[in-house]
């Protein structure tokens, strides 16, 4: 199925595997590049020192394209940077801040760029910056969202409908139905987070694996406003919350309850009860854990089925 995203990454199928803190290592990443999608590995979870080990690690487990995903508010951005140079990674998405900061220091350097947004105004934005493509994240996905809602169905029309370059959709995707589904509404591909949770290379805690298997539709609440919107399975630290909430808390007492390394404690060191656990609503469609490779095969044949269905009808 090449498109303007098989050829830009020059990858079989135009699915990216989402770089999540604590969920996507190198293992995770090189897995999704083998298995003809682009691997990603999360920056966001680590250290420069460990993030160069993970690079490192994913060059010798694969010799298709991967990349990696920078949070931009990152305390040590420009490290993350110059490592992300030095090991001569090739494509860069960037989330969480301003794209003109670092696009064209890094196209300079022959890396493609790629934005995380959740708003036409933002895509326009990092389309003026001068980035390569654009991933619009709906509001049903998992982890830190936009503040306005908007669902991927509604989101990827809109964008589409005044974007140049080309467009990957992201929130609320764990199927070939979906994936179809997205395309016909104007993307070019998908970029796909929770699928990939449950799997067996993801870096994820095995008890939080079991967590995303076992959710249900409205397991999950987009909370945290007030610092930074996040979706969250609900347990006993997200009942907290929402007893917090009772009092109009102030942002610093938000704060200090989440304290830090919350999602660490939850999604990387499974503890289910007092950690942060970040999922996509999509968790409630997600039901084992398997092989990278096996969930890309069956994403793909079933967007193929989908595709024959509905030019059928």
């Amino acid at each position: 199925m090449p498109n303007r995203i098989t050829q830009l990454f020059n990858i079989k199928y135009p699915i990216i595997q989402a770089g999540m803190i604590w969920n996507s290592g190198w293992r995770l990443a090189s897995a999704a590049s083998n298995s003809g999608i682009l691997g990603l590995i999360g920056a966001g979870s680590m250290y420069p020192n460990v993030l160069r080990k993970h690079i490192q690690k994913c060059k010798a487990a694969t010799d298709k394209p991967f990349g990696v995903n920078v949070p931009m508010l990152y305390p040590n951005i420009e490290e993350i940077m110059g490592i992300i140079v030095e090991e001569g990674v090739k494509i860069v998405f960037t989330s969480a801040g301003n794209p003109k900061t670092w696009t064209k220091w890094l196209q300079d350097k022959g890396i493609t760029v790629v934005h995380v947004v959740s708003s036409v105004k933002f895509a326009l934005k990092a389309q003026d910056a001068g980035v390569n493509a654009i991933v619009a994240e709906g509001f049903e996905a998992g982890g830190h969202n936009g503040r306005d809602e908007t669902t991927t169905l509604t989101l990827i029309p809109m964008v589409k409908e005044q974007l140049k370059i080309p467009l990957i959709a992201a929130g609320g995707i764990a199927t070939g139905r979906a994936m179809l589904a997205c395309m016909v509404l104007g993307a070019d591909g998908v970029q796909i987070g929770s699928r990939f949770v449950a799997s067996e290379e993801s870096s994820a805690h095995q008890a939080f694996k079991q967590v995303v298997v076992d959710a249900k539709e409205g397991d999950t609440q987009l909370t945290l406003k007030e610092l930074a919107p996040v979706r969250l399975i609900k347990n006993k630290f997200y009942n907290d919350l929402q007893e917090l909430y009772k009092t109009a808390p102030t942002p610093e007492q938000l704060k200090e309850l989440l304290g830090r390394a919350r999602a660490k404690r939850g999604m990387f060191e499974g503890d289910l009860e007092d950690g942060e656990l970040e999922i996509g609503q999509i968790a409630g469609l997600i039901y084992d854990i398997k092989p990278v490779a096996q969930i890309v095969s069956d994403m793909v044949e079933e967007f193929e089925e989908a595709k024959h269905n509905v030019e059928s009808l």
